[in-house]
């Protein structure tokens, strides 16, 4: 059993790192945390042994990626139903897996930054995200929250340009493997304190105003313990795996006339129980 309900990863003023424990269930974001007081844990990351909570608080000044670095992200596509329909295809009969790099890695409340060649064609997908807690290999349907961590929120920054089959050849993580394509954040949530994940609502929000998602885990076709027997089908998933678990309807792609994003647009993804994560398209120039 994780020996936290909600932590935060932050910077102090005077530069130290620590992970902090969020007390109460209220939806936390940037403005709730910054500046506030946290009982820390001793122990340099929540899959340490010794990881445990100690009478010392620290004021956060800078809130950072819930993970220091992630070993890989499996991805899962089309796993929300209505999705599928929007999409105009079938479901499919298993999990549609793809990967992104540990560069990919971003804060909740970083920058993303967009090569000129991504530029035409940005999207969003909100996504429920699982971090593996020990190393995970053959799980069964009836073991696979055993090694849950936790859960945090996830935005699958893509580039549907790189994406089409003609430029991919199908292989959907050339399109969302760029660096900092998968800001993750802003808590930890411990599987006691969430409860049934798959009862979970979510949403993006554009610009502050414009909701672009906004849906519920229970859509989801494949559900978290058939993914993660499936990926660690003779497959070792370390400690520090995310799992993205797939997005719902509403995607830039698929609105009419589509919504790509543009320059200086800021992505908000707020999950409940988990919280909201804020991160801005920055367009590099060529």
């Amino acid at each position: 059993m994780a020996p936290f309900s909600r932590i935060v990863r932050f910077r102090n003023s005077a530069g130290q790192v620590f992970y902090g424990e969020v007390p109460g269930d209220d939806l936390v974001d940037q403005k709730s945390l910054l500046g506030s007081k946290v009982a820390v844990y001793k122990g340099e990351t929540p899959f340490d042994h010794d990881f445990s909570l100690t009478d010392k608080k620290e004021e956060i000044s800078e809130i950072l990626a819930p993970l220091a670095h992630v070993p890989v992200f499996e991805c899962v596509g089309v796993n929300y139903l209505k999705h599928v329909q929007e999409t105009g295809g079938e479901a499919p009969k298993y999990p549609v897996i793809f990967k992104k790099a540990a560069d990919a890695l971003a804060g909740p409340y970083e920058d993303v930054p967009v090569h000129p060649d991504c530029q035409g064609e940005m999207d969003y997908e909100a996504e429920l995200c699982v971090i593996i807690g020990k190393d995970c290999k053959n799980a069964t349907k009836e073991n696979a929250l055993d090694y849950v961590l936790g859960y945090t929120a996830g935005n699958d920054v893509s580039s549907r340009f790189w994406q089409r089959k003609e430029r991919s050849g199908g292989q959907h993580g050339s399109a969302k493997g760029f660096d900092k394509f998968a800001p993750i954040g802003p808590v930890i949530v411990s599987p006691k304190a969430i409860g049934d994940p798959h009862k979970l609502t979510l949403k993006t929000i554009v610009n502050g105003s414009e909701v672009r998602q906004e849906s519920s885990t229970d859509d989801l076709i494949f559900k978290l313990p058939e993914i993660i027997a499936h990926l660690s089908r003779g497959t070792t998933l370390r400690p520090g795996t995310v799992i993205m678990s797939g997005t719902p309807s509403g995607v830039a792609a698929f609105m009419k006339p589509p919504g790509y994003l543009k320059d200086g647009d800021v992505v908000d993804v707020e999950i409940e129980k988990i919280g909201r994560l804020s991160n801005k398209m920055v367009f590099e120039k060529a």
